[in-house]
């Protein structure tokens, strides 16, 4: 067998060919880049969510803290924007802004120092009174129980061979004169600070909305701006002053539905059945409930003629939520049930009392303001019936 030539070196001017080099294994760079791409922006989305949550909670922990300074700024606002057309159709007859002001809060102060001295002497004596109505009301409702007590003490016995115990009574509700010395001038300050809030709202509200809108960049910008301010402005005033007016006048409509069944105090639970009714649904059920006891603890004897007043008063908000109030309002301040009730827990777990109060509201402003900032459609969308 012949032994093989040398290999000669390559002439000058020849082209050397060279074998292709072994594929990679792994994946190519262009996709090692996409990869660490997509892997960032998750990082990055799940760090933005983490953030968000952090700063909801951050939110509810300061609004929760913050409630005592929050309230009356959110109700002086309500107040002032409910307002504010009164004020606005007094400066379009050349009267000052001051003086149309002035004259809503001297109306607003002798309203609510007139509703204060007309419903703090039953409110006080219904407190001090209610004990006793339970004691007289209790034996008349001994024809209805019997049957039930001797059946469950019969249980009682079968069960553990003893009778119980009678439950311990319960200590009677009083107010003192020191409880109201010593709440009195919290109360005084808070009414006395929305006052003076409403009162500058309404003079320096438009100016305020003026700068702000001349600090916003460009023409283009400056005008949407003042459309929009213009728009919520004018509906959620609409808005405000339909409800009060609506929830006034169901206030009025109990108090003598409640005067014509000689049912104590009229002018106190057509008090709470208006301001109630700020609480869609749970204002109802709320009321409904408050009139049943009250009439059940003044009625002469245990029958069902007792709940007459309250099928009535049932009756009138039934009218009321079905028919007047979308009439009035439209379509377009229709809310979803659920989202009322969630925005009342929220609020009602933050707030308490003015919380649930202020809660529909509140809603109904941020869905109107929602509907015309870009970015926030959805959430309109979402709460909308």
């Amino acid at each position: 067998m012949s032994e093989s030539a040398p290999a000669l070196p390559p002439a000058s001017g020849d082209v050397v060919t060279m074998p292709p080099a072994p594929a990679a294994s792994g994946p190519s760079l262009p996709t090692q880049r996409l990869t660490a791409a997509r892997a960032t922006r998750r990082h990055l989305r799940a760090l933005r969510m983490v953030l968000n949550a952090l700063l909801l909670l951050a939110l509810l922990y300061t609004i929760t803290l913050s409630k005592a300074l929050l309230i009356p700024l959110v109700l002086a606002a309500f107040i002032g924007l409910a307002l504010n057309p009164i004020v606005a159709f007094g400066t379009r007859l050349r009267l000052p802004r001051w003086l149309t002001a002035s004259v809503l809060m001297l109306g607003l102060i002798v309203g609510i120092g007139s509703g204060a001295g007309l419903l703090a002497q039953p409110a006080i004596g219904w407190f001090h009174g209610a004990p006793a109505a339970i004691k007289s009301f209790v034996p008349k409702l001994r024809s209805f129980t019997r049957p039930l007590e001797a059946a469950n003490r019969a249980t009682q016995t079968l069960v553990s061979g003893t009778s119980r115990a009678p439950a311990p009574q319960a200590t009677p509700i009083s107010i003192s004169a020191w409880d109201v010395v010593s709440t009195a001038p919290k109360v005084l300050a808070a009414v006395l600070g929305v006052l003076l809030l409403v009162f500058f709202f309404l003079i320096y509200g438009d100016s305020m909305l003026r700068r702000l809108v001349e600090i916003t960049p460009g023409f283009t910008y400056k005008r949407h701006a003042v459309s929009i301010v213009r728009g919520i402005q004018s509906e959620v005033s609409r808005y405000l002053l339909t409800a009060l007016l609506i929830n006034t006048g169901l206030g009025a409509v109990t108090a003598g539905m409640l005067w014509l069944y000689k049912v104590p105090d009229p002018l106190l639970w057509g008090a709470v059945a208006m301001f109630a009714n700020f609480i869609p649904y749970v204002g109802a059920i709320v009321t409904t409930t408050v009139l049943a006891v009250v009439c059940m603890l003044y009625a002469n004897d245990a029958s069902l003629e007792v709940f007459l007043p309250v099928l009535t008063f049932a009756g009138i908000t039934a009218v009321e939520g079905n028919l007047i109030t979308p009439f009035i309002q439209g379509a377009s301040m229709r809310l979803s049930p659920i989202a009322i009730l969630l925005w009342l827990l929220v609020w009602g777990w933050l707030w308490g009392i003015p919380g649930a109060l202020l809660a529909v509201p509140m809603l109904t402003c941020t869905k109107l303001i929602c509907e015309r900032v870009r970015g926030w459609e959805w959430f309109a969308h979402i709460v909308q019936r």
